[in-house]
This record gives structure tokens, C-alpha cells and sequence, in this order.
């Protein structure tokens, strides 16, 4: 290894990180970057490396052949299964940049979660844990409830275990389907929300579990449809900075969401390493905390990365020293913005192996691969839903978003969506 310089792994496959690994390659610190299991965008900033995130021998054995320095543990599965703990005792001086088991269950478990802020006093709208035991009395809570009903799964659920639905009748059928199954152990809990009215935002911080930095704040478009309708998705565009999150706002959710938490998990005993996404509710100028998740967000940070000028990997390095707390986070002032371009079909069944052009004509955005994969010839084919992430800067968000659809036109896969839509609710 050159002096002062470390090997960094990693772990993901999505566009979440691409966009990390191409903030990363930029750095000057950086001697090697290994992405695992990576695709084919992330190959350009690093080596793509063949493990299993989940594999955590495996993950280990890596890390002490190839004496990689640091750990950056990109998706939530392998964080709620404890990878942390695991290579803290298997792998010795390897930073991983991710929570322990414990604080990750502030995403792995939506009960916990609940109950952390109950007793930290963070704001989040009314709730009941509701099991096979406890029904009777979530039925209940239900009819005290006012249309539409929220219903979120406990566990890890692929994004896919949260229910809004208007009718009082269906929401009472769905929870008796979740307990039973619906979503497998994940919905052996279920967690029933009073729904709050108002505008989302993503607000990311990095942690060494006292002091913290914030980055970027964003808002991501999840709807498949425009105007937000139809189904669920990954995320089909995102918008940084995000116009109402002004001053005073950010004030609040600092000394009411982000303090408290950190403080929180402080007091536990078991302090909070690495990023956490506060999923906020703007509701009339008052944040409250969604969800929590133990990672950075997708697609959220294919249009945070691009607005921090600073040095990522001094920041990381800085984690668990006392140089943390007085290394710069440099902001962008520019608008950036991401267009999720998606197989036809997403998301609900749809169509791999598509052959994706017109890439090296793009010169005024920068595109993040998220499902993407090399074929035996060469050429560059689809292999998930959602395929690529266009970003562009700009002084407005208009004139950022124009960007984006400019270099849309150069790119082309059979039965190509996005959405034209992202940011119409914010000035």
C-alpha cells in the first residue's frame, strides 16, 4: 500500500453505489477501490469483485487477503444481519463505515424504531405494534383512525411492506393478511400508522456516534406514475438541495430528530457508526421522522454525492478520531438533480437483458449505473428495473432537469420509462 493512501471494498450493486464509488475515485487518499459485487458502471471508478454482501466469511477472507483498510457497507441487508459486528471480530484494524446489529434495527425494525422515539421524545405520527396476540385491539386502533390507513410490515420487506389504503374494511383484511404472512416474517409485526399529511424529504448525516455532518438534503419521487400515482417503487428521480428545508426548518429537525437519536443510540451503550437517512414529513413547518434507514438513500444519493465538493474519504478515515469533528463537509450550491430511466413493465414483471446505447454521447450529465451488467460481446444490457440514473447540475432546478432529459435523448433500451415529472412539487 502507498503511505497515507487505503484500499476501500465496497459492498452493493445498485446506483447507490456507483454514485459512492464515483465520489470515491475522485480521491486523491484512495490507493485501490473494490466493489462487490459492483455492475457494470461502478467497473469504471474501481475493481468489481465477485462476493455475496451476505457472505460474510467470505466478505472477511477478502478483506485480510487483499488488507483492505475499509469497509463501506452500501445496502441495509447485510448491516440488520450485523455485518459490522462480524468483521469487528474477525478482521482486524478494518474500518467499516455502517452501524452494528443493534442501532441498525432502527431500519430493521420499525417496532424499535417506534419505540426509540417514544422514548426519546422524536417526533413520528400516533402508532400500535400490532401481533397474531394483540389484534383484536388493532382492530381497534384502526376505527380511531381517519382514512387513509397506514400499515408498515416490522421488518425488512425489499421496500415493499408498507400499505396506504383509504377503506377502513380493506385495511382490516390486509392487517389479518400481513400477520398471517402477507410479506413473511417480516409482517409477523405490523406497525399501524395515523397518516400525516404533508411533503417528504431525505435528510442524511454521517456519525462516529457523537458528533455528525450533515449532507445534502433531498427529496425522492417514488410513484411509478407522474403527478405521484400508481405503484410503489426504488425511486424514480430525486432533487438536492430541497426548497422548504430552509434554515429555520433544518433547525428543528437538528435539535428535535437528528441530536436526540444520536444521543439516544449514545445512551444505549452501543453508539451509531456510519450514515443515517431520517425519511422526514414536512407537516406545516414541523419535521417528523417517517422511517429511519441504516444507509444512504437510492436514488437520494446519486444527487447528494454530486453536491459534495469536498474529499469523501478523509471524512470516513476522520471516523473514531478526534480529527472527525473538524474535517469539512463542502457543499455544492448548485441544484443537482436524477432522472431514474426503468424497464418497461417496473414495477411488476418486466423484461432483462436489453441493449443499452448511446452512453458516450451523454457529455453534460453524469449517468449512475444501478442495473446494468456487461454481455459476453461487450455491449452494455439491462438487468434490473431500474437501470440508470441521469444527474445533472444546474443554478435552478429547471435548468437542471432540462439537462437530464437533453441527455436522455441520446440513450436509448428497448421499452424505456421515466418519469418527466421530477421536482413538480417544489418550487
Amino acid at each position: 500500500m502507498t503511505e497515507d493512501k487505503i484500499k476501500i471494498l465496497l459492498l452493493g450493486s445498485g446506483g447507490r453505489e456507483c454514485a459512492l464509488a464515483w465520489k470515491l475515485a475522485q480521491s486523491p487518499e484512495l490507493d485501490q477501490l473494490f466493489i462487490a459485487p459492483g455492475n457494470a458502471g461502478t467497473a469504471q471508478y474501481g475493481t468489481n469483485v465477485a462476493l455475496n454482501p451476505m457472505d460474510f466469511e467470505q466478505v472477511a477472507q477478502f478483506c485480510t487477503e487483499n488488507r483492505v483498510d475499509m469497509l463501506i457497507v452500501g445496502s441495509e441487508d447485510p448491516l440488520v444481519a450485523g455485518i459490522t459486528d462480524y468483521m469487528d471480530n474477525h478482521v482486524q484494524g478494518l474500518k467499516v463505515i455502517g452501524p452494528n446489529k443493534y442501532c441498525a434495527q432502527l431500519e430493521g425494525s420499525k417496532d424499535f424504531a417506534k419505540q426509540f422515539m417514544q422514548k426519546h421524545h422524536i417526533p413520528t405520527a400516533a402508532h400500535l405494534s400490532v401481533t397474531a396476540q394483540n389484534l383484536d385491539e388493532g382492530l381497534r386502533f384502526l376505527e380511531q383512525q381517519q382514512a387513509p390507513y397506514v400499515l408498515k410490515a416490522d421488518g425488512l420487506a425489499a421496500g415493499k411492506g408498507v400499505l396506504i389504503i383509504n377503506d377502513l374494511d380493506e385495511a382490516k383484511a390486509e392487517l389479518r393478511a400481513m400477520l398471517k404472512g402477507k410479506f413473511g416474517n417480516a409482517s409477523a409485526t405490523v406497525v399501524i400508522e395515523q397518516f400525516l399529511k404533508g411533503i417528504e424529504c431525505s435528510v442524511f448525516v454521517i456519525t462516529d456516534g457523537k458528533t455528525y455532518k450533515l449532507l445534502p438534503v433531498a427529496k425522492d419521487y417514488k410513484r411509478i406514475g407522474e403527478n405521484d400515482e400508481g405503484l410503489n417503487t426504488g425511486g424514480m428521480g430525486a432533487v438536492s438541495p430541497v426548497s422548504f428545508a430552509d434554515e429555520a426548518f433544518m433547525d428543528k429537525v437538528r435539535t428535535r430528530i437528528i441530536e436526540p437519536t444520536i444521543e439516544g443510540m449514545q445512551g444505549t451503550g452501543s453508539a451509531y457508526v456510519g450514515f443515517i437517512f431520517f425519511g422526514l414529513m414536512n407537516v406545516n413547518g414541523d419535521p417528523y421522522v417517517i422511517e429511519y434507514n441504516c444507509r444512504m438513500g437510492d436514488p437520494e444519493t446519486e444527487v447528494v454525492m454530486p453536491r459534495i465538493k469536498s474529499d469523501l474519504v478523509p471524512l470516513l478515515r476522520a471516523i473514531g478520531s478526534s480529527a472527525f469533528g473538524s474535517t469539512p463537509v463542502v457543499i455544492d450550491p448548485r441544484y443537482a438533480v436524477t432522472v431514474m430511466l426503468v424497464s418497461g413493465g417496473y414495477p411488476q414483471s418486466y423484461e432483462k437483458n436489453k441493449v443499452i446505447t448511446g452512453l458516450d454521447e451523454v457529455e453534460d450529465s453524469i449517468v449512475f449505473h444501478a442495473g446494468t451488467k456487461c454481455g459476453e460481446d461487450g455491449k452494455l444490457l439491462t438487468s434490473g428495473g431500474r437501470v440508470l440514473a441521469v444527474t445533472s447540475y444546474g443554478d435552478t432546478k429547471d435548468e437542471a432537469l432540462a439537462r437530464s432529459f437533453e441527455s436522455i435523448k441520446h440513450i436509448n433500451f428497448d421499452k424505456m420509462y421515466y418519469r418527466r415529472d421530477i421536482g413538480f412539487d417544489l418550487k
